[in-house]
Parts: structure tokens; C-alpha cells; sequence
């Protein structure tokens, strides 16, 4: 599966478009590492829980993205995103998505 953040794919030529396809979680902090992060945002520096966390999250979203896109028929993903927002203080939601398109490669 070619997934591209760009709108088209050099080399390729987009044949059919099978529509939006999107992965999402919604994930919860626990008490304690939400508290451990907390001073160490006092003091500076890497929340590194936090962002192995969040690259776990963006992995399985791509994941699950991906697996639509599938389901779809396609072969690549154009114009891929990711969005996150905070959900009552206490959860992120992590999206990711782009367009399904089926492709040829160009001679």
C-alpha cells in the first residue's frame, strides 16, 4: 500500500477513487503517568511515555486506515492527515485519513 501526504504520486497515475477512508483510537492516560508528566513538564524536556504513546497510536491509526483502504479495493492512500484532539481532559483521539485511490505506474 503506497500512502502518500501529497495529493497526487509521481510516477503513478490515479485511476479510480474509491472515497475517504480513516483509523481511529481514543486513548485513555492513566492517573499516574498523567501526574508524572505533569512535573516533568515543569521542569522541561521529552515526555518520552507520552510520545512512545502517541507514535503507538499514529502506527495502529495508519494501521486501521490502512485496512479499510483495503477492504475498498485500493492500492494507495493520497493526501493522508492525522488530527488529535483532547476529549475531556482525560483522552486524546488520534485520526488518521486520506482518499482511497487505485493507481497505475506510469511507463
Amino acid at each position: 500500500m503506497l500512502i502518500s501526504t501529497m495529493n497526487d504520486l509521481p510516477g503513478y497515475e490515479v485511476i479510480e477513487v474509491l472515497g475517504e477512508v480513516f483509523g481511529l483510537t481514543v486513548r485513555s492516560r492513566n492517573v499516574g503517568s498523567q501526574i508524572g508528566a505533569q512535573l516533568k513538564s515543569l521542569a522541561g524536556g521529552e515526555l518520552r511515555g507520552m510520545t512512545k504513546n502517541l507514535t503507538a497510536s499514529r502506527h495502529e491509526v495508519v494501521a486501521r486506515m490502512e485496512e479499510e483502504a483495503v477492504a475498498k479495493g485500493a492500492d494507495a492512500i493520497l493526501a493522508m492527515r492525522f488530527d488529535t484532539s483532547e476529549m475531556g481532559g482525560m483522552w486524546t483521539e488520534i485520526c488518521a485519513y486520506g482518499t482511497a485511490v487505485r493507481v497505475r505506474r506510469l511507463s
